[in-house]
């Protein structure tokens, strides 16, 4: 059965919007180094458009942590596939996530990194599902867009690896 994809957010709109983060993010951290922590595979598109627009220092280092295989929805077991490759201790730390919808990941991811003694941890998404959230306790700072329960395709989210190169935020239709 082939899917066929609806633009849900425009290239234009996701790009205005990285923009306005990135400004309030670096109001946020003026005076200090934010050390952004790039959840892959998915958000290394909005990683590299945010950094871009950042006026204070960055420096930058890649995770990667799964919860869904070839599904859409996640199994809720979340496994480490590839760990920071530098320490954290006393850095103020953003973590960089494509999309945030049940919580399980970054809930775990959170604690995860609050072990490893930064300064500070904050979150950022592209994009929030909060009708999905499981574990309300996650708290995010810095959210481009709030969208529905659909899944969604583009600039870095794919379904079962297709998808991620669409420089917008389309909705899968089966």
């Amino acid at each position: 059965m082939a899917e066929k994809i609806r633009v849900l957010l425009s290239e234009e709109e996701v790009d205005q919007r990285i923009c306005e983060v990135a400004a309030q993010i670096s109001k946020d951290y003026e005076g200090k180094e934010v050390h952004l922590i790039c959840i892959l595979k998915g958000g290394v598109f909005f990683t590299c458009e945010l950094a871009k627009r950042l006026t204070v220092p960055v420096s930058l280092d890649f995770m990667s942590v799964s919860s869904y295989g070839a599904d859409t929805k996640s199994s809720g077991v979340v496994r480490i596939v590839k760990d920071l490759d530098e320490p954290l201790k006393g850095r103020d730390v953003l973590i960089v996530e494509d999309i945030i919808d049940s919580g399980r990941t970054l809930s775990y991811l959170i604690q995860v990194l609050n072990q490893r003694e930064p300064a500070s941890i904050r979150l950022c998404t592209l994009l929030d599902k909060p009708e999905r959230r499981v574990k309300k306790q996650v708290k995010v700072d810095y959210t481009c867009f709030t969208i529905p329960d659909e899944f969604v395709v583009g600039y870095g989210l794919d379904y079962a690896q297709k998808y991620r190169n669409l420089p917008y935020i389309g909705v899968v239709e089966f």
